[in-house]
C-alpha cells in the first residue's frame, strides 16, 4: 500500500519542504510556464531523503520491532540518504554501490557512519550483492525504488507542488528504478487526474521505455551516462513497473549532450548545481524531447551530488 499522506506525517520533522521556483529561462525555451521543484536543496542534496526516512521510520513502527541491521544497494544518493536516516535512528547500515560511484556520494555515506561496500561492477551487480548479503545475514533490505515506503516518501513531492502551484498541468520526472515517478504519479493523479506525467530516461539506459513498449519488463544493456543515478535495470519483480504502465502518460529519452547542456544551463541561468540525473527533467526541455508548449509545467531537479571535477569539465 502506497500511503503518501502517512509518509508526509512521518517525515515532516526530518526533511525540508523544498522551493518551487519559476524559471524564466526554461519558460522562454519551452514556450510554457515552467517551475523547478528544487529537491537538489533537499537534505542529503537529493529527493532520496524522503523515501529513506519514511522507510526507516516504517521499519521502526513495524510489529516485529526495529531491524538489527539494514542493507541497501545504491548508485549513491539513496545510500547517502539512508545512511543519514540510519544515523539519526542509530541503526547499523551496510551500503553496496558501484566501485565507480561519484566520490562525493561515497564520502557522504562514510561520513554518516554506514559500512560502505563499493564493490559492484555496476548498479545491477551492487543490487545483487546487497540482496545476497540480506539473505545470508538476515539484514532488512531497503530497495532504493522497489519499496512501498520509499515510493510513498517520494510521492510527498507532488503534494508540495500542488499546494504551491495548484494549476500545474504537467509533471516532468526522471526515471531510474521508477520509485520517484511511481510515488509522484500516484499522488498527482489523485489530486489532479488530468495532470500529464512525463517520464525522462537517458538514451544510454531506457529500461522503462523499452519495457512499456514491450508490455513487460525487458532487460537492457545499460551504457555509460552522466546520469549515473538513472543507469541500470530495475528489479525483475519491481512494483514500480505497474505504476509506470498505468499512470505515466509518456516516456521520453535524453542524450548525453542534453544532460550536459542542462547542467550548464542551470548554473548559468539559475545559479543552481545539479548532477546528471538531477538535470534529466530539464534536459528533456533543453533538448526539445517533451513538447509542453502553452502548459503549466513542474520539472523535478532531483539532486546536486556531482563531483567537482565532473562539474568543472562540463563548465
Amino acid at each position: 500500500m502506497i500511503d503518501v499522506l502517512l509518509a508526509r506525517q512521518r517525515i515532516a520533522p526530518y526533511v525540508r519542504r523544498t522551493p518551487l521556483v519559476e524559471s524564466a529561462w526554461l519558460s522562454d525555451l519551452a514556450d510554457a510556464r515552467v517551475w523547478l521543484k528544487l529537491e537538489s536543496l533537499q537534505r542529503a542534496s537529493s529527493f532520496k531523503s524522503r523515501g529513506a526516512f519514511n522507510a526507516v521510520i516504517a521499519r521502526l513502527e513495524g510489529a516485529d520491532g526495529p531491524p538489527a541491521r539494514i542493507v541497501t544497494a545504491s548508485a549513491g544518493n539513496h545510500g547517502r540518504a539512508l545512511a543519514e536516516a540510519a544515523e539519526v535512528f542509530h541503526l547499523p547500515l551496510v551500503v553496496f554501490t558501484p566501485a565507480d560511484a561519484p566520490t562525493t556520494k561515497l564520502d557522504a555515506i562514510r561520513r554518516h557512519g554506514a559500512d560502505l561496500r563499493a564493490e559492484g561492477r555496476d548498479y545491477d551487480h551492487a543490487e545483487r550483492l546487497a540482496k545476497a548479503f540480506a539473505k545470508e545475514t538476515g539484514a532488512a533490505f531497503i530497495s532504493p525504488y522497489n519499496d512501498a515506503d520509499v515510493i510513498a516518501g517520494a510521492g510527498t513531492i507532488a503534494l508540495e507542488i500542488f499546494e504551491d502551484a495548484p494549476d500545474v498541468e504537467t509533471l516532468v520526472v526522471p526515471i531510474g528504478g521508477g520509485g520517484l515517478i511511481s510515488g509522484m504519479a500516484k499522488a498527482a493523479k489523485a489530486i489532479a487526474p488530468d495532470c500529464a506525467i512525463i517520464g525522462v530516461e537517458v538514451e544510454a539506459s531506457c529500461a522503462f521505455q523499452t519495457s512499456v513498449r514491450a508490455g513487460r519488463l525487458v532487460e537492457i544493456v545499460p551504457g555509460p551516462t552522466l546520469a549515473d543515478g538513472l543507469g541500470g535495470n530495475p528489479d525483475p519483480e519491481t512494483i514500480t513497473f505497474w505504476f509506470v504502465q498505468q499512470l505515466v502518460d509518456r516516456i521520453v529519452t535524453v542524450r548525453e549532450q542534453d544532460l550536459a547542456a542542462a547542467i550548464v544551463g542551470l548554473v548559468e541561468a539559475e545559479h543552481l548545481i545539479a548532477e546528471g540525473a538531477g538535470a534529466a527533467g530539464v534536459a528533456a526541455l533543453v533538448g526539445e524531447h517533451a513538447d509542453v508548449r502553452g502548459r503549466r509545467v513542474a520539472v523535478i531537479v532531483t539532486g546536486s551530488n556531482i563531483d567537482r571535477a565532473r562539474l568543472r569539465s562540463l563548465l
